[in-house]
């Protein structure tokens, strides 16, 4: 299908869509009934809220209609009188009765709280995290959790049904790490830089909501397999000026402090959230690698061993400043605009201590203690503007953003590798010193503009634009010592990758309720473009020669493709639903899964990216079923998920070009510069497909006012299929992960809570991984006239939180044990004025004006 042919069709359905409207707005006199459901508690829109209008002289006459994604509805009907029915599920019910229509009736904001019969079998708001299902999304409201208290975005994630956070801070959704993060909607620099490395920064006390996104619809960013997380920050609405200070302290050393402030008045609204955050981070990695009998290895190309055990501590210092300040400004009652920047810096210093044992035939031949100095420095910044323009209180409504982001990151490393001790009859061992130098810089601009227009009283018709351009350029420098002391620079690892990333995307789609069913309908179409140059003083001949595998040192691809959604939801009854999905995805490479030059995390062990990647694609279906009793509600969901050109990452035992420490410039001019050093590489490719299935379950349980209980469990299966480099690596896995959360309400108002997360063993691509235990229990209790909370929690409790796996190639077999982050102990304090305790808890943060996406 051409882009001609789409927008011919676009407008062919505009057409339709506006002339059914105004259709249906012709007729006899008829006036407007009118208002803006929202919940109670939260103070956030309910969207599909059922209205009934019923003719009082005869109950048989009745028509209606739902609420849009900000909670508005708009019903014609003619001059009469009218009983009004404004009804959510597990909710209570509004009627206003006798109604005599003879002009335009406009019922204001109408708030509905809990039912009394439902309020224990939803958790108590404000206390715990709370699921709301929506036809595209799950989204969970961040509560009182006690163990993410002075913890961070990456410690909250982690409780949230359906994710799981790795012990390096890798995020997956449903088992699969190729997820898309959104901060309110958008890709932003508060996500970081080429990951996620920041929201292990940022406080867990930022965030309002998170929405899990399995079955995004047409108006989201066709990027993430697995889904979209979408992160929604706090923003306050209350009127006046009020906030709340957050201080925390905690072992191994951590501290930090954090400011939420809010000014409001008629016109505009003040809002800042700014933080700092100190922090010791001590981990460990265990590597006993053993060689076959024909693979024999060379240290220092003089010395035979066939076992390398590396015993690796980790010392980590991480400082970091950030804020986020705004301003919205009430044009008039119908529009508005605000303005945002966001700032982030961060200084951390990183001490690797590796002792190496080489052995032969079980004889240790040398050791060595191996001291790898990181510094590094990071700073953000990013604008954000976003106007909104409401054409009626109906939903018709336009909004436009701009978004800029500069993203910067210096790293030095400085590595030694003194001798401990030599059992072999090799005198003077020399092992040169190192020195890499890397620095980042990444800009990255966002143009977007939505229109949404309602048709009739239950259909509503959506279309935009985005544009995302976006470029990163990495300068890597690498020096190695030679016998004199003098630091040589290595060409053959010296580079700048120059690297762009740009997608323009138009979208349009269609949603609509009959009865009790409703459909979501959309069709996204992007454009893609990585564009990818390697500067380097070695010619493409001879780069692949050095990596093994021929690569493009200049490269421009594009992807024009067409991804549509479906969406659908099924009522069975007030307390229960079925809902369907199905969506096309694509997973893009980032940069770093593209610079073919090594980073040397070790002597021994490399990742290396490859530029050949291709995008990946899938497409994914989606059966969820949600049942509410009296205390009890229930989540659950199947998936199925095929995905072509799926990456996967591998180690080989490969050589890589290093300086020889025996050359000195202007010696011998037959002496060899570079020689081969055997390494383990850990590189990306392209699988044929994978194939995943799948399901989980939810449980809410309130059994008493004292005890709340929640949990979920994850069960997938993925079948992989492909080669790489002329080896197969085809398998088939299963595993699974599983969370519960308790909370107690101890005498004195104390609060008890316990959360345990447990993830499978599974089978990898080359050996296996054990499973990963990590419990997490905090008290709590309210002070100062329930004005200020202080909290104690202890994360990873047993301190089991631990990577165990064994890796099975041709050439090598591995044991591995990686620890992440030790067990901490966190105190925290949270200070509230000129508010309510719950206040605090449930900030509205109504982000239409925060670019938040797909509501609908």
């Amino acid at each position: 299908m051409t882009t001609k042919t789409i927008s011919t069709f676009s407008f062919l359905l505009i057409f339709l869509f506006t002339f059914q409207f105004q259709a249906h707005s012709q007729g006899g006199e008829e006036y407007t009934i009118s208002g803006k459901v929202i919940d109670n508690e939260l103070e956030v829109p309910l969207e599909y809220a059922t209205i009934s209008v019923i003719n009082a002289n005869d109950p048989q006459d009745l028509t209606g209609g739902i609420t849009d994604i900000d909670g508005n509805f708009s019903i014609d009907v003619p001059e009469g009188t009218y009983n009004i029915l404004v009804e959510f599920i597990s909710y209570e019910s509004k009627r206003f009765n006798d109604r005599n229509l003879n002009s335009n009736l406009d019922l204001g904001t109408i708030p509905l709280g809990v039912s009394s019969s439902s309020l224990d079998e939803v958790v108590v708001r404000s206390e715990t995290t709370q699921v709301d299902v929506r036809l595209d999304k799950k989204i969970y409201n961040i509560g009182k959790d006690l163990t993410t208290a002075g913890g961070t975005v990456s410690d909250a994630l982690n409780n949230v049904p359906s994710i799981s956070v790795d012990i390096e801070g890798g995020i997956s959704l449903r088992g699969n790490e190729n997820v898309r993060i959104l901060i309110n909607g958008k890709p932003s620099a508060m996500a970081g830089f080429g990951g996620t490395d920041v929201l292990g920064q940022l406080p867990a006390e930022a965030i309002e909501r998170v929405e899990v996104i399995t079955s995004p619809s047409a108006r989201y960013d066709a990027e993430g397999t697995a889904g979209i997380i979408n992160i929604i920050l706090r923003k306050k609405e209350t009127l006046g000026f009020n906030g709340s200070l957050t201080l925390n302290s905690g072992y191994p050393a951590n501290a930090g402090v954090s400011a939420n402030l809010n000014y409001r008045t008629d016109n505009y609204n003040l809002f800042t959230t700014t933080g700092y955050r100190y922090s010791e981070s001590p981990g460990s990695g265990f590597f006993d690698t053993r060689y076959f009998a024909n693979q024999q290895d060379v240290f220092l190309d003089s010395i035979p061993y066939n076992r390398n055990v590396e015993d690796r501590e980790m010392d980590r210092i991480n400082r970091g400043f950030n804020t986020n300040v705004g301003m919205e400004y009430y044009i008039n009652d119908m529009s508005s605009v605000t303005g945002a920047i966001f700032y982030r810096t961060g200084n951390d210093d990183d001490l690797n201590t590796n002792i190496n044992d080489y052995y032969l035939e079980n004889d240790p031949q040398i050791g060595t203690e191996r001291y790898e100095k990181e510094t590094e420095d990071e700073e953000s910044y990013q604008f954000s503007l976003n106007y909104i323009n409401k054409f009626n209180n109906e939903g018709h409504e336009l909004t436009a953003d701009f978004q800029y982001e500069n993203d910067q990151e210096t790293q030095a490393t400085f590595i030694r590798e003194p001798v401990v001790y030599n059992n072999t009859d090799a005198d003077n061992i020399f092992i040169p010193r190192e020195r890499t130098s890397t620095m980042e810089e990444q800009n990255e601009y966002l143009i977007q503009a939505d229109y949404v227009r309602p048709i009739g009283e239950s259909s509503q018709f959506e279309a935009g634009y985005r544009g995302n351009f976006e470029n990163e350029v990495t300068d890597y420098e690498l020096y190695q010592e030679n016998v004199n002391g003098e630091l040589l620079l290595n060409v053959n690892q010296t580079n700048i990758f120059d690297y762009s990333e740009n997608v323009q995307a138009l979208y349009s789609q269609y949603g609509s309720k009959f009865g009790d069913f409703s459909f979501l309908l959309g069709l996204r179409l992007e454009n893609t473009q990585l564009k990818g140059r390697i500067d380097s003083e070695l010619s493409e001949e001879e780069l692949q020669e050095i990596y093994s595998f021929e690569i493009d040192t200049d490269f421009d691809n594009n992807y024009l493709g067409l991804f549509p959604t479906i969406n659908l939801i099924y009522e069975l009854g007030e307390e229960e639903n079925i809902t369907l999905g199905y969506n096309r995805r694509i997973n893009r490479p980032r940069g770093w899964f593209l610079n073919p030059f090594p980073s040397r995390n070790s002597r021994n062990n490399v990742f290396q990216g490859n530029p050949n990647l291709q995008p990946a694609f899938s497409n994914a279906f989606d059966l969820g079923y949600l049942k509410r009793w009296d205390k009890l509600t229930l989540t659950s969901s199947v998936y199925y998920q095929r995905e072509t050109d799926a990456f996967s990452r591998i180690q080989e035992n490969v050589n890589i070009t290093v300086t020889n420490p025996d050359y000195v410039p202007g010696d011998d001019p037959d002496s060899e510069q570079y020689i081969q050093q055997r390494v383990i590489r850990n590189i990306p490719f392209n699988l044929a497909t994978n194939d995943r299935m799948g399901g989980e379950i939810g449980i809410l349980y309130n059994p008493a006012e004292w005890l709340r209980l929640n949990g979920s469990f994850n069960y997938f299966r993925f079948k992989l299929d492909g080669e790489f480099n002329g080896t197969d690596y085809s398998q088939e896995n299963t595993s699974y992960f599983g969370r519960f959360s308790s909370k107690v309400t101890l005498p004195l108002g104390i609060d008890w809570q316990t959360n345990a997360f447990y993830r499978g063993p599974s089978d990898e691509v080359q050996g296996t991984q054990e499973g990963i235990l990590s419990i997490d229990v905090a008290l709590s209790k309210e002070i100062l006239n329930e004005q200020a909370t202080i909290s104690f929690n202890v994360r990873d409790l047993l301190n089991s939180r631990k990577r165990s796996s064994y890796t099975l190639t041709e050439n090598f077999e591995q044991d591995s044990n990686f620890q992440w982050r030790q067990r901490q102990f966190n105190v925290s304090f949270i200070y509230r004025f000129n508010q309510q305790k719950r206040q605090q808890q449930r900030e509205n943060g109504e982000n239409g004006n925060d670019g938040e996406e797909g509501e609908f």
